[in-house]
């Protein structure tokens, strides 16, 4: 599988390029990239695994509809990963790791009120990587990768509006607090932490569906 142009699609539609319900076409993705459509078949069963598009045999691979019913069942699980999660990191994290969350952390601090909102996820996303290595478990790291991308597009449909430094200023508070949290060595504290922080997300978006 062409891995460089599996993450562009799957970024496109992560980042909500390709909107829910659309179809996409094999032969201009294949003439786009310069590639046959046997590659794009591949990649289309992987992002099938992933839950971000349905194969069908006539329309081909659409993009998968965002519904609370089944976010909400994802974040069911996510809130036993993602606690996991803080609890080994709590366990294993390092001083430099920490060093590098602080460094993420300045990034935030200096994003704008105007910022493209996916500068800010890319930031979400780059916090994520450091925590779930610093947890040091490759099968639970997958598996938050996985559950992470299912609910990703809710943010697109929820968070993107004028008032976006509220989101700049949520993300921050969750990064100093982890950061503060994992510098106690505590492994309960991170897991209530990280479980809560999931709850809170839940909250904010439930009512827009």
């Amino acid at each position: 599988m062409n891995f460089k142009i599996y993450e562009e699609i799957k970024n496109r539609i992560l980042f909500m390029e390709y909107q829910p319900g659309q179809i996409l076409n094999e032969k201009k993705l294949a003439d786009e990239f310069g590639v046959s459509r046997t590659p794009l078949r591949e990649i289309f069963y992987r992002l099938e695994w992933e839950k971000l598009v349905t194969i069908t045999p006539r329309a081909g691979a659409i993009i998968t509809p965002v519904e609370f019913q089944k976010l909400r069942d994802v974040f069911r699980v996510r809130i036993s990963i993602e606690g996991l999660i803080g609890r080994l990191a709590a366990e294993r994290i390092s001083n430099g790791k920490l060093e590098e969350m602080r460094e993420i952390k300045a990034q935030c601090e200096s994003l704008s009120p105007d910022v493209d909102i996916k500068q800010l996820i890319n930031i979400d996303i780059k916090f994520r990587e450091l925590l779930n290595n610093s947890a040091n478990n490759l099968i639970l790291k997958e598996t938050s990768d996985n559950l992470y991308n299912m609910t990703l597009r809710a943010w697109f449909m929820v968070f993107d509006g004028p008032d976006f430094s509220v989101e700049i200023d949520e993300e921050l508070k969750e990064i100093e607090k982890t950061i503060e949290v994992l510098s106690h060595r505590n492994p309960q504290e991170a897991e209530a932490f990280k479980q809560n922080v999931i709850i809170i997300y839940v909250e904010r978006i439930k009512n827009k569906f």
